[in-house]
């Protein structure tokens, strides 16, 4: 990190790197592909399919967008990768103990083992539990998620608590991703609060809802046997955006997380009052770093997304510099 010295020759840090995992939403056809021409990379992929019995490396290299966005593939899928590309950023500079570490939704799963809490073994297995069980629940009731951008923030919680919605994502930058029945995600779309554009998503339901609570005692069920240490990094929370500090108190969160909404834009106050100028967005990234363009412009100078090898030069040199 660069650093600089006050009138009284005290050095203080003028970067702070933040780092994040992205979720679900994010992944793209032959993601992993570059990755798997890195040493280790391949059998390290291997070893997780053998682990959660799918194929990771076909459904990142060769399968089609349409079977990818299957949730019970896209979890585990995109965990691999962010793993993977942390590994590489790993081998090649040392990341502060400093850095904060966020995650986004299933991304948190990823920023658990990133900051030491999880095994990235575990945070795989559970990523793949987790998918299973989510499209699972979903397949039990027809629900849906819609993406909301603008308008007036109590205005649209309001509205959509008339049609017995939930604000599932609030994910800062004026975009709240509403949760509920396919009827009430219609209704919001015919008859949208004043100044909002509303985009029906394509996922299996109802994320982040009370609808996914068999899923959350799946998960639960799963994770009472996996390992924790405390984290090594500050380490934010999608509940309410706040530092966890114990390693088994984030398990249980990210267990509840299942059923609970995401507060994104919680955790980007967090990185804003952190002082972080440097966010590097795991592989494969993009979402959050516009997110974070949008919601702290001014505030995070250097937004990096990873989605190949060729884009880790740019993360050491920002940790580097």
């Amino acid at each position: 990190m660069a650093t600089s010295r006050d009138a009284a020759g005290t050095v203080f840090s003028d970067r702070v790197i933040a780092l994040l995992a992205p979720g679900q939403g994010s992944q793209a056809p032959g993601m992993l592909a570059p990755w798997l021409e890195l040493d280790g990379v391949e059998e390290l992929v291997a070893g997780w399919s053998d682990a959660v019995g799918l194929d990771l490396k076909r459904l990142g290299t060769t399968a089609d967008a349409e079977e990818i966005k299957d949730t019970a593939i896209t979890q585990p899928l995109i965990v691999a990768a962010s793993l993977v590309a942390f590994r590489e950023l790993q081998r090649r500079v040392t990341v502060p103990t400093a850095a904060p570490v966020a995650g986004h939704s299933i991304g948190e799963l990823a920023a658990a083992a990133v900051a030491g809490v999880l095994a990235m073994d575990d945070a795989v297995a559970l990523a793949a539990v987790r998918g299973r069980a989510m499209a699972d629940a979903c397949a039990l009731e027809p629900t849906g998620m819609a993406a909301v951008m603008g308008g007036e923030a109590d205005e649209l919680l309001a509205r959509l608590d008339e049609y017995g919605l939930v604000p599932a994502n609030r994910n800062g930058a004026g975009q709240t991703v509403a949760a509920g029945s396919l009827d009430a995600l219609q209704k919001l779309a015919d008859e949208r609060p004043a100044g909002t554009k509303v985009i029906m998503l394509k996922v299996a339901g109802a994320f982040h809802t009370h609808y996914m609570e068999p899923a959350r005692e799946t998960l639960r069920d799963k994770a009472a046997g996996v390992a924790t240490a405390d984290p090594t990094h500050p380490l934010l929370s999608n509940a309410d955006g706040s530092v966890v500090t114990s390693g088994s108190e984030m398990l249980g969160r990210l267990v509840a997380q299942v059923t609970l909404p995401v507060r994104w834009d919680l955790c980007m106050d967090t990185l804003a009052r952190s002082g972080v100028t440097t966010t590097i967005e795991l592989a494969p990234g993009g979402a959050l770093t516009g997110l974070v363009k949008r919601q702290l412009k001014g505030v995070v100078t250097t937004p990096i997304a990873i989605k190949t090898p060729a884009d880790l030069d740019k993360a050491v040199e920002a940790v580097s510099a």
